[in-house]
């Protein structure tokens, strides 16, 4: 029960994060607003580690931290980018179905799977489908939304970042976090130093940068705790619920408009987690 709660608790912080995250980066460069982000999670972690000196992780650990966090930045890079672009309601949920590839990697451990979970993750499918055509009155016939392929890059990215992640977990829920935003830090500054994009803005929005570094970091540390207070299949499924807060949010503070297809297959695609957690 215990993994469970630190799973809905990191979906909710994760939810809220990428809210906030939306927002800034339909006004600001997606590269300045991952690295502004990064940096004040990285500074926020710092100082909780520093408060509770945790006992040192294995090279093996921070090594598997450091990977969370560079295939972290790609996959945030593609979600901002489709968040930037596209319907946050659209493409928070399909960003979800990263927990799949937890899943399946629990699958290629041995883990065995009920019925229900299979069936979960064949409507999950069903609903990235549904959700991802968008109609158009002046078109004949339909076309994938806008930030749709962003959204399925960062589902992949993120996945990957999750098994990476609980690996590091089992070094301390506090280090995996630190060696994540240590590692991935560096990288999009690299980015931002080769691209070099404008600044206007950040001074104004730098309170919430600062706020969705800080819930995101937040998500990674009690997804890590998570993970190694239940099973990796079941728990990152849960905390993939994130777009339930995301979609909420931006239906009631943006009043973004959503078709009633892509709705039924965002329900569809989230019933399908449901069920695979259940399961």
């Amino acid at each position: 029960m215990t993994g469970v709660l630190l799973a809905l608790a990191a979906s909710l912080s994760w939810g809220v994060a990428d809210f906030g995250a939306g927002v800034a980066s339909r006004k600001l460069p997606i590269a300045l607003v991952i690295a502004a982000t990064q940096a004040a999670g990285l500074i926020f972690i710092a100082v909780i580690v520093a408060i509770f000196r945790p006992g040192l992780p294995t090279g093996a650990q921070l090594a598997w931290g450091a990977a969370a966090g560079a295939v972290g930045i790609f996959g945030l890079t593609a979600f901002y980018r489709g968040l930037a672009v596209g319907a946050m309601g659209i493409v928070g949920p399909l960003s979800a179905t990263a927990a799949i590839v937890p899943f399946a990697y629990g699958l290629a451990r041995g883990e065995r799977p009920s019925a229900l979970q299979l069936v979960g993750v064949g409507l999950a499918f069903v609903g990235v489908i549904a959700a991802s055509i968008e109609r158009h009155v002046n078109i004949h016939g339909s076309r994938i939304g806008p930030g749709v392929g962003y959204a399925l890059l960062a589902a992949l990215g993120f996945g990957f970042s999750l098994i990476a992640l609980s690996k590091a977990a089992a070094g301390g829920a506090l280090w995996a976090p630190l060696s994540m935003r240590a590692a991935g830090l560096p990288l999009i500054m690299i980015a931002v130093l080769f691209l070099r994009p404008s600044t206007e803005g950040v001074r104004a929005a730098w309170w919430l940068l600062v706020g969705v570094g800080i819930f995101d970091t937040s998500a990674n540390m009690l997804f890590g705790l998570a993970s190694t207070r239940g099973l990796l299949s079941v728990v990152a499924v849960l905390a993939s619920l994130y777009p339930v807060v995301l979609v909420a949010l931006a239906r009631f503070l943006l009043h973004e408009r959503i078709a009633k297809h892509q709705l039924a297959g965002v329900a569809v695609a989230l019933g399908g987690v449901a069920l695979i957690s259940a399961g």
